[in-house]
């Protein structure tokens, strides 16, 4: 499939997950392309992406649905560019199978463009919005948002 603009991957990317189809989402990336998830996992090849999102389709997203609420597109030269985007994902279950609450977050694609194929993302950086915190604060319980000082962030 040819990608003619750079924000079209992204739009790719959540028509594949709203399809639940690893393959058509794992072809969206080079052959040797990253992929680091929400949790900091990484995928260092379009096989592990594709395999890894088979998983979570058949696991715990196969009734999702994503979609985008804002795209910004950088041009860093004729043929390379980065692509951040917001986005929503609703209808998502806990491995037992039980309904969990909506999520958003932000996701960073690096893409070149080649003549044979258009954009193609070599690199992609998912992570989680979550309402009020700025940052994780690590304790003997785990890990929890937190803003700072107490201050309720700027939300963009």
């Amino acid at each position: 499939m040819q990608i003619a603009e750079p924000a079209d991957v992204a739009r790719a990317f959540v028509e594949a997950w709203n399809d639940h189809d690893a393959d058509a989402l794992a072809q969206l990336f080079v052959d040797d392309a990253d992929f680091v998830n929400v949790v900091g996992l990484w995928w260092e090849d379009r096989e592990d992406i594709r395999r890894a999102h088979a998983r979570g389709f058949r696991v715990m997203f196969g009734l999702s649905t994503m979609q985008l609420t804002r795209v910004k597109t950088r041009r860093l030269g004729l043929d390379a560019a980065v692509v951040h985007c917001l986005w929503e994902m609703a209808g998502q279950v806990d491995p037992g199978g039980a309904a969990v609450g909506d999520r958003e977050g932000v996701f960073s694609f690096i893409l070149v463009r080649n003549d044979e194929l258009g954009w193609r993302a070599v690199s992609a950086h998912n992570t989680d919005r979550i309402e009020d915190a700025e940052t994780i604060v690590g304790g003997a319980g785990g890990a929890t948002p937190t803003s700072y000082l107490g201050a309720r962030p700027i939300r963009r």
